[in-house]
């Protein structure tokens, strides 16, 4: 006691009010950054009140550990404080292009992902220094002799207010659960974890969530998958008989379009169509155009856009498989194909560790990857992410060209890429006027990159392949994400309401197969269902496959498309935050369909998450089909050893 004394433990210490200062500015900051930065749906009172006391848990918790520095607790405080600032602002600037928040899994991709410099820079904003105002204000205190801080008699007194903490995190969760039951055990959505427990709490579970993914391969065994193929094997869509192996034994090439969304297509900006290639094709006849296509992906973004069209399978709702999950057993479609004498090969004008490609590739039986070392990689031909897309296709003709046949090939473009930026001289098609600097250089990003593939189209034809290959080419993600909704609104000539966004999601399929008649296709689907329908034009049954997508071109297919976060859109309706909305009117409303649909897509999620996450397909083998062995495969000078 007298110890404590000594400190002069009361509501008029220096010492105390000192930190009491420290938690109000820490609460009152984040709580304005949640409102100012965040887009986290708030719908009612309740979520309004948790969106403001959820900061009270993490200051206690966090200030109370300063107090273990006993004599140099002030300036643990403030260490602390900047350390949260800076988290905080990392989740603000991440937050600025991805509406996602920054989990555990990203920060190993972060690590492994370098050279983003350029991104991260341009979503920073001189204000955002306001964000570390309390440690600076802190800092201005002490040094300012305004408060003279007594050392902490015994660490012991920490124990107070990491108590308060606990009680305030156990209110928040109760009235959190009330409000949306199971949070914890059924949330697919981040912005639903934040909004209730606050960026903090949520990386701490997110951190146990982590833990317990690790821990579920190390448990999982046969058995898991029994239920699993069961239930894919029930909800198997047919291969259409119109069309399987109509393109058996024809070379397969992927061209992965950066950041290119549907609106696009036939999208005339001051009287001049923006991809007037693109748009050639979805008209032509001859090549299958799906205009209610929708982007999948989590994080993991371009890559897990990939993952989905090898694999048929969803990406993780945290991080990239690409990198979690690289030592995983998939039976990508690179694989699948070999015992039909294929060969296959990546090519990517970044260099091969670039998101793990050269170790999750061997896990997906590429024999091949080109990567930036085969491309003349000169300043004035690299941008973003890499080699500019015109250089690149015409560097990658050799490389195709040079392939055993029949090739399974993949090509992944980078010049569309956000900022957009566009060197002078790359193209001469004008930037919109829409009072935002990244949406009106998308447009003239998206020109170049249609140029690039008229020339990249005309070369095959030369070449001799374009009559004997199948050519996918798809937008892997959105490029323009919410934060820019007051341009789109501009761009789309109405505003840009929840379910307008969700529409946005979707991203140009465009599927030509020689031979074969084409034509726009109105299904609603996804880029999980893309290899199935791809491997049934190869006249490769699926049927045995553990996969979670289906044949769009099957007559059976069941149109619905389910977001990584768990919402879905379908022909008749689409839900977003639990909201489903009417695709007729865009309104709000109850419709039972949409629990049912709910199910079916939370349901497809959960399975994929079981596969991946648990490493099922290790005790998993297709009939017909021959495993791989990663270990075979090093892309030293690109080829298979």
């Amino acid at each position: 006691m007298n110890r404590l004394k000594k400190f002069s433990f009361n509501i008029h210490s220096k010492s105390v009010q000192f930190f009491l200062i420290a938690i109000v500015l820490f609460w009152i900051k984040t709580y304005v950054t949640y409102r100012m930065e965040f887009n986290l749906g708030i719908d009612n009172s309740v979520q309004k009140f948790l969106l403001f006391i959820n900061p009270l848990s993490s200051a206690f918790l966090f200030s109370g550990a300063a107090l273990l520095f006993k004599k140099h607790w002030g300036s643990a405080l403030i260490a602390i404080q900047f350390v949260l600032s800076f988290w905080l602002y990392a989740n603000v600037v991440y937050y600025r292009f991805f509406d996602d928040f920054i989990t555990w899994p990203t920060i190993l991709q972060l690590k492994v992902n370098g050279g983003q410099t350029e991104s991260a820079l341009s979503l920073m904003k001189p204000l955002d220094v306001l964000y570390f105002t309390d440690t600076i204000i802190l800092v201005l205190l002490l040094a300012f002799k305004v408060f003279q801080l007594k050392a902490v008699p015994t660490r012991k007194l920490a124990i107070i207010p990491m108590v308060v903490a606990v009680g305030i995190f156990l209110f928040n969760l109760s009235l959190a659960e009330a409000d949306r039951p199971e949070l914890l055990t059924r949330s697919f959505d981040r912005n639903y974890l934040v909004k209730y427990l606050g960026t903090y709490n949520f990386t701490i579970y997110d951190g146990i969530q982590t833990a317990r993914s690790s821990m579920q391969r190390t448990l999982a065994n046969s058995d898991d998958v029994t239920e699993i193929e069961n239930n894919l094997k029930a909800n198997f869509a047919k291969p259409n008989p119109e069309y399987f192996g109509k393109a058996e034994g024809m070379n397969v090439m992927y061209v992965s379009l950066e950041s290119l969304q549907t609106f696009l297509i036939d999208y005339e900006l001051d009287g001049q169509e923006v991809t007037p290639f693109l748009n050639s094709l979805a008209h032509d006849g001859e090549t299958f155009y799906f205009d209610n296509f929708f982007h999948q992906t989590g994080q993991g973004k371009t890559s897990d856009a990939e993952f989905m069209m090898e694999t048929s399978l969803f990406p993780l709702s945290q991080g990239s498989v690409f990198i979690n999950k690289a030592q995983n057993t998939y039976h990508a479609a690179p694989a699948i194909l070999k015992s039909r004498g294929y060969t296959s090969a990546a090519l990517h004008g970044n260099y091969k560790t670039f998101w793990n490609r050269n170790e999750i590739y061997k896990a997906f039986g590429y024999d091949h990857f080109f990567d930036a070392t085969y491309y003349n990689m000169t300043p004035e031909n690299v941008k973003n992410y890499g080699l500019k897309d015109k250089p690149f296709l015409e560097e990658s003709m050799p490389l195709l060209e040079s392939l055993p046949q029949p090739f399974y090939s993949k090509l992944i473009l980078l010049s569309n890429h956000f900022p957009f930026a566009m060197d002078e001289g790359d193209t001469d098609f004008p930037a919109g006027d829409f009072g935002d600097k990244v949406v009106n250089q998308y447009f003239q990003s998206a020109n170049y990159m249609d140029q690039a593939l008229e020339e990249f189209f005309n070369n095959l034809k030369e070449a001799g392949l374009y009559d004997n290959t199948i050519i996918v080419m798809y937008g892997d993600h959105y490029g323009i994400s919410e934060n820019h909704n007051d341009a789109m609104e501009k761009v789309m000539g109405e505003e840009i309401t929840p379910f307008k966004n969700a529409q946005l999601q979707r991203v140009p399929l465009f599927i030509h197969v020689p031979g074969v008649k084409g034509g726009v296709v109105h299904k609603y689907s996804g880029e999980v269902d893309v290899q199935p329908t791809i491997l049934h034009l190869l006249g490769v049954d699926t049927r045995n496959y553990l996969n979670v997508g289906n044949d769009i071109l099957s007559p059976e297919f069941k149109e619905i498309a389910p977001f990584r976060n768990g919402d879905f859109v379908t022909p008749e309706v689409t839900q977003v935050n639990g909201v489903c909305y009417s695709n007729e009117t865009g309104e709000p409303i109850e419709d039972d369909q949409c629990t049912a649909d709910d199910q079916i897509a939370k349901e497809k999620l959960e399975i994929s998450d079981r596969i991946v996450t648990k490493d099922l397909l290790r005790f998993y083998q297709p009939e017909g089909y021959e495993p791989i062995n990663p270990n075979d495969y090093q892309y030293t000078n690109g080829t298979k050893n």
